[in-house]
C-alpha cells in the first residue's frame, strides 16, 4: 500500500500557478495534479474522487488545493469541497487564491507587528485604507484587519460603486463593516488618507498608487505597507525591504513588498507542511494563514 503525498490542485482558470506548484513540491509533496477551468459545481465530483481513492487512513496524505485570483470564488469552492467529504472518507484542504490569503495574512501581520513593537498598539480600532482593495490581496486584507477590530476603508480608484460592492460583501460573508472612499482623483486620494493612521497599498504590479507629498500631508498615518514588488512602487519612497524605515518627513514608518513577501512565504509554505504532517486532516483559509504568519513575525 503506498502512502505517497498528493496534492490535488484545483484553479477556475486557465492555468494552476507555477508558483504555488513550485511551493507544494518544496514543501514536500510527491506529487501534485492541476485541474483547470473548474467551475465550483465541478468541485464535489473532483474531490470525492479523490477521498474514494484511497482508503479512509489515507485520507490526511491527501490535499486539496484551491486557487484562482478571486478571494470569494476560492472561498465558494473551499465550501463546496468541505461538503464534498463523506466521514471517514475525508482529506485536506487549503485555499489561497493568488496566495492573496497568505500575503494578505504576512501584510496585516507584518503592520500590528510593528505598530505593537514601536507604538504599543495592535489592530483594534486602527484606522486602516486599502488601497487596490478591490484586488484579491486588498480585498483579504481589509477582511482580516476588519475581523481584528480596525476601522478599515476601501478606497476606489475608479469611484465608489466596486468599493461599495465589496463592502456589501464583507458585511454579508464575515459580518463585519467597513467604510469606502473615493480615490479617483490625487485629491480625494489625500482625503481618503487624511484620517488613516495606516495605508495597505495592494493595487496592481508597477502602478504608482501615493506619491511622498501625499504620505506627507497625511498626519495621523503611522505605517504603510505596499505588497508591489514591480517598479515602480506603490507608495513613493518606500524601499522593497524596509520593516519599518521612515519612508517621509512626518515619521511615517514603512514595510516593503519584500519583508511582506518573507512571511508570505514561509506563511504558504508552513501551511503546505501543516497538510504534510497532520495526522487527521486539515481545513485551511486565511484566518489559518494569519495566524501562521502572527507567529512568524513574533
Amino acid at each position: 500500500m503506498t502512502d505517497k503525498q498528493i496534492l490535488h490542485m484545483i484553479t477556475p482558470l486557465k492555468h494552476m500557478s507555477p508558483f504555488d506548484v513550485n511551493m507544494a513540491l518544496d514543501a514536500g509533496y510527491d506529487a501534485t495534479l492541476p485541474y483547470t477551468d473548474v467551475k465550483v459545481g465541478e468541485v464535489l465530483g473532483l474531490v470525492q474522487d479523490a477521498i474514494f481513492s484511497r482508503p479512509p487512513k489515507l485520507g490526511v496524505k491527501t490535499g486539496i488545493f484551491i486557487g484562482g485570483k478571486d478571494a470569494l470564488l476560492a472561498l465558494d469552492m473551499l465550501k463546496a469541497a468541505k461538503s464534498a467529504l463523506v466521514p471517514p472518507f475525508e482529506v485536506s484542504l487549503f485555499a489561497d487564491p493568488a496566495g492573496s490569503f497568505t500575503t494578505a495574512a504576512a501584510m496585516v501581520s507584518c503592520v500590528e507587528t510593528l505598530l505593537k513593537r514601536t507604538k504599543q498598539r495592535g489592530l483594534r480600532g486602527l484606522k486602516i485604507a486599502v488601497f487596490g482593495a478591490t484586488g484579491v490581496v486588498g480585498f483579504s486584507a481589509a477582511v482580516l484587519a476588519a475581523l481584528e477590530g480596525a476601522d478599515v476603508t476601501l478606497v476606489g480608484h475608479d469611484g465608489i460603486q466596486r468599493v461599495t460592492n465589496s463592502a456589501a460583501e464583507i458585511k454579508q460573508r464575515f459580518n463585519v463593516s467597513v467604510a469606502v472612499a473615493d480615490g479617483s482623483t490625487d485629491s480625494l486620494k489625500s482625503a481618503a488618507l487624511a484620517p488613516a493612521e495606516a495605508v495597505f497599498c495592494a493595487a496592481r504590479a508597477g502602478l504608482r498608487v501615493l506619491t511622498r507629498s501625499q504620505i506627507e500631508t497625511a498626519k495621523a498615518l503611522l505605517v504603510a505597507a505596499d505588497v508591489n514588488a514591480v517598479p515602480p512602487s506603490g507608495i513613493e519612497g518606500l524601499d522593497v525591504m524596509a520593516k519599518g524605515a521612515v519612508i517621509s518627513a512626518n515619521q511615517v514608518m514603512g514595510i516593503g513588498p519584500l519583508a511582506i513577501g518573507n512571511i508570505k512565504y514561509q506563511t504558504e509554505s508552513g501551511l503546505f507542511k501543516r497538510m504534510i504532517a497532520a495526522t487527521k486532516p486539515v481545513q485551511l483559509d486565511f484566518r489559518d494563514a494569519f495566524a501562521l504568519a502572527r507567529q512568524l513575525n513574533e
